[in-house]
């Protein structure tokens, strides 16, 4: 709908037979599409509400400590200012993203957008800890609808090639992006607004974006209405949400708690039942054929690897430059503020070196540089540190940005357009389950330790043998596929 092509002629037989004679080299080079200004205006849209969301996940951990206060939350109360986001934003991913595809992409953008704006509202207004993580659950509702429809109506409105190259590496960027705005001004939000205006902030652009959006999307549907899979989408939602659980609470108590093994091995069950349940219905949430594609399973394993990591090393070096280099949280951000900056470098050039090597040699060659990298963070020190980190952790976090581009691109190349909404849907949930899980996993060691330094080298040492063992698994499977 939104591609423009430069206009062709037609030729008579003279001419043609004419241009047959003609020199190779006299052959005209067709001009690549263009985006028409409907399609610059859709892009806009849906990489806003991309970055609206990215920043939710990091604008408001700077702020935890005065909200904490403000509120009456205790130390676990804050854990659940998170947790509370994460759960449904993981959890309902899939669902949402099925759902879309059979009533509607644009229609429930539109309603996740409302929500989310509402929800922000309701944490900017909270009068009790209640109140407030409801509004920050509501959030994550509005996140798990927001997320999958919005990639879906990208993949859907860019066909395969250049344009979703662009569009791709445009909203993996801002993604990217907003992570890092979030973690610089969190800081300066609340130093000088207070808490309230980091969910404010959001309560406005959710509002910005839902005013542009209707004029800009056009509905986006599968052709067919199968019947919704209500045992698939109550076992893989239940599944998620217990094991998000587990994994979070473990961050916080450990592993030995009764809650914390029960919820672990519900969320293992109930997802060996989704696994059973897709097997025998006719018309699966996620289609298992599709989950044997070479190209979906071991891009979701490159997709899953680099957020996990990333996300875990950004929360051990945020520990260690503040507790062991002692520097403000201001001077932090600064860090974290150049690393955001390559990584918009990163996105301007990462379609070109996909156009040259490919989507898969490009996810495998990330993974592999985002490894060696975290690596280099082996070489920091007690009392110095910050240049290497800042260096080490920015040219990271440029492969990460290669590779979140490359493992959507992988993902959703050669589904047809009615599996689109089940192919990012997976997208999605891996990179929510990511972001989720890593610190939950590798974070702990950072804080069971001798002493934090300890810790922080453990993880650094985990995570970059983690991303290099699946660089290389990720390169010989897709080579194979």
């Amino acid at each position: 709908m939104a591609i423009e092509t430069p206009p062709t002629s037609t030729s008579s037989a003279s001419s043609a037979s004419s241009a047959s004679a003609a020199p190779a080299a006299l052959a005209v080079t067709p001009v690549p599409p263009r985006l028409s200004g409907r399609a610059r205006l859709v892009l806009f849209v849906l990489c806003a509400a991309q970055f609206m969301v990215a920043l939710d996940f990091s604008v408001l951990n700077v702020a935890l400590p005065v909200l904490g206060r403000d509120l009456g939350l205790s130390t676990t109360g804050l854990q659940w200012a998170v947790t509370a986001f994460a759960l449904p934003s993981g959890g309902f991913l899939l669902l949402f993203g099925r759902i879309a595809d059979l009533y509607g992409r644009r229609r429930l953008f539109l309603a996740g957008l409302a929500l989310f704006g509402a929800a922000s509202l309701l944490a900017t207004l909270a009068w009790d800890p209640a109140s407030f993580l409801a509004g920050r659950a509501l959030q994550g509702l509005g996140a798990a609808v927001i997320v999958p429809t919005g990639m879906s109506l990208l993949t859907t409105t860019f066909p395969e090639g250049p344009l979703r190259d662009r569009a791709l590496g445009i909203s993996g960027t801002l993604l990217s992006l907003g992570f890092t705005v979030g973690m610089v001004a969190g800081g300066v939000l609340t130093d000088t607004l207070g808490w309230r205006s980091t969910m404010g902030l959001l309560a406005v652009a959710s509002l910005g974006v839902l005013a542009v959006a209707p004029r800009a999307l056009e509905e986006s549907r599968t052709a067919d209405r199968p019947r919704l899979d209500v045992p698939g989408a109550v076992s893989v939602t239940g599944g998620l949400l217990a094991l998000i659980y587990a994994l979070t609470t473990a961050a916080e108590r450990g592993f030995g708690g009764a809650d914390v093994v029960v919820t672990l091995v519900l969320g293992i069950v109930l997802l060996g039942a989704f696994v059973v349940v897709e097997s025998r219905t006719a018309a699966p949430l996620v289609s298992l054929p599709m989950l044997r594609r070479r190209t979906v399973a071991f891009g979701n394993l490159g997709g899953l690897m680099t957020f996990s990591m990333m996300s875990t090393v950004v929360f051990v070096l945020t520990l260690y430059l503040q507790e062991v280099l002692d520097l403000s949280p201001f001077a932090t951000g600064l860090v974290f503020g150049v690393q955001g900056l390559l990584s918009v470098v990163a996105g301007l050039f990462a379609p070109r070196v996909i156009g040259r090597i490919g989507a898969r040699r490009t996810l495998a060659v990330s993974l592999l540089g985002q490894g060696l990298f975290i690596g280099v963070l082996l070489g920091l020190g007690t009392e110095s540190g910050v240049w290497l980190a800042t260096v080490a952790v920015s040219l990271a976090s440029m492969c990460h940005l290669g590779a979140i581009i490359a493992y959507g691109l992988t993902v959703t190349s050669g589904v047809p357009d009615e599996e689109q909404g089940l192919a990012t849907g997976l997208v999605t949930t891996t990179q929510q389950v990511g972001l989720t899980v890593g610190i939950p996993l590798l974070g702990v060691l950072a804080t069971t330790q001798e002493s934090l330094f300890a810790g922080v080298r453990t993880v650094v040492a985990v995570a970059a043998a983690i991303l290099l063992a699946a660089g290389a698994l990720v390169a010989t499977g897709l080579r194979r596929g």
